[in-house]
C-alpha cells in the first residue's frame, strides 16, 4: 500500500496501538505513539496527534491520559469486556466439556484480542483445567448452526443418531435410519449440548445430544408440536430428566434429615414445596422420569435418602441396590 494511502488509516492504526499495547498500568507516552505510527509509514506530528486522539474520544473511545509516569501517557481507559469478565468467559472455554481442545484454544486467542497484550497474558495462565476430559467431535458447532437456522426457518430436520462401540467408533443407531423431529430448543445439561424436539410419530418432546448427532438435513415440512413445547418449563425439564436419559415420569416423595435440604434445591430448584417432619426430617413431592439414573443419584446421597412413595418407585429401588450388590 502506497503511503500516502496508508496516511489515510492512521487513525484506525492509532486506535490499534491504544488497543493492543496500552493499558491503566502501562499508558503510552506520545513520543512512542509517534514511533509505533512511524513504524507503519505513518507520518505523525504532535499537534495532529493531538487533533487524532481528540477525534477518537468525539467519536466514543475512552482515551485515558495518565501524567504520574514521565511525560505522561495515553491509554484506552474502558473495553467493552473488563479483565474479569474475560477471565470468566476464558474458564468457562476451558471448562466446557462440548468444546473441543482445539476449538477452545482459538477461541481463547480470539478472547485475548479483547484485551491490552498485558492483561492477555493473564488470560493465558487461565486456559488450563486439571482433569478436563474434553469432546472430540469438531463437526458439534455446525450442528449448532444447523439446528438454530432450522429453528429460525421453522422447518424440520432429519439426521443420524450415534452411538459408541467396541471400537471406540460412533456408529449410526436403528441401522442407519434417519431420525425425523422438529426443533424447538437447545439446552446445555450437564456439559452436554441437547437438541429438545418433538417427535410426531411418538407424540412427545425427545432430547438428543448434539455432539451424537450426524448428517443433519433441514427438511421441507414446517415444525410440529408448537403447543406441546410451549407448555413445557424447560428447567423442570431438565431436572427430573437426571442427565437427560428418559424413564417414566411420576411424582416421587423423598425424606432426608434437614442438613440435605441444599442437596435437593440443587437438583430440583427452589420452586418445591417442603414439608417438614419428624426427628428433624423434611419431605419433598417432586417430578422426575424414574431411571437408574435415578436411582443413582438417590444411591449417592447415601442411607439418610428415604423413598416414601409411590411403592412402585420404592421396590425399584430396592431393586436397583439388590441388582448392584449381586454383580459385586
Amino acid at each position: 500500500m502506497p503511503k500516502s494511502e496508508k496516511q489515510k488509516l492512521k487513525l484506525l492504526y492509532l486506535l490499534k496501538i491504544l488497543t493492543e499495547q496500552t493499558d491503566e498500568q502501562h499508558p503510552m507516552p506520545m513520543a512512542v505513539l509517534r514511533e509505533k505510527l512511524k513504524a507503519e509509514e505513518i507520518s505523525a506530528e504532535r499537534k495532529s496527534l493531538y487533533s487524532d486522539l481528540n477525534c477518537l474520544m468525539d467519536f466514543g473511545v475512552d482515551v485515558g491520559f495518565d501524567p504520574s509516569k514521565g511525560n505522561g501517557g495515553y491509554y484506552l481507559a474502558s473495553r467493552d469486556f473488563e479483565l474479569p469478565e474475560l477471565k470468566l468467559l476464558v474458564d468457562a472455554v476451558s471448562a466446557s466439556r462440548f468444546i473441543t481442545k482445539s476449538k477452545s484454544e482459538q477461541l481463547i486467542r480470539k478472547i485475548e484480542k479483547l484485551a491490552s497484550r498485558y492483561e492477555a497474558v493473564q488470560l493465558q495462565r487461565q486456559i488450563y483445567t486439571s482433569g478436563q476430559i474434553k469432546n472430540e467431535n469438531e463437526s458439534i458447532y455446525y450442528h449448532i448452526d444447523a439446528i438454530h437456522t432450522a429453528v429460525h426457518e421453522n422447518r424440520q430436520i432429519s439426521f443420524l443418531y450415534m452411538e459408541w462401540n467396541l471400537l471406540k467408533k460412533l456408529v449410526a443407531r436403528k441401522g442407519g435410519k434417519h431420525y425425523r423431529i422438529s426443533p424447538w430448543s437447545l439446552m446445555w445439561n450437564d456439559e452436554n449440548y441437547y437438541l429438545i424436539g418433538y417427535d410426531a410419530a411418538a407424540g412427545m418432546l425427545k432430547h438428543f445430544r448434539v455432539d451424537k448427532m450426524g448428517s443433519i438435513e433441514m427438511l421441507k415440512e414446517r415444525r410440529e408440536g408448537e403447543e406441546i413445547f410451549k407448555k413445557c418449563d424447560l428447567s423442570a425439564y431438565s431436572a427430573k430428566t437426571f442427565g437427560m436419559y428418559g424413564g417414566e415420569e411420576q411424582i416421587v416423595t423423598l425424606s432426608f434429615p434437614n442438613s440435605l435440604v441444599g442437596v435437593v434445591l440443587d437438583r430440583f430448584g427452589k420452586d418445591v414445596s417442603l414439608q417438614k417432619l419428624a426427628g428433624e426430617r423434611v419431605a419433598v413431592h417432586v417430578k422426575v422420569m424414574v431411571s437408574r439414573q435415578f436411582y443413582g443419584w438417590l444411591a449417592g446421597i447415601g442411607k439418610d435418602v428415604k423413598v416414601m412413595a409411590p411403592e412402585s418407585v420404592r421396590e425399584g429401588y430396592r431393586g436397583h441396590l439388590k441388582e448392584i450388590l449381586e454383580n459385586n
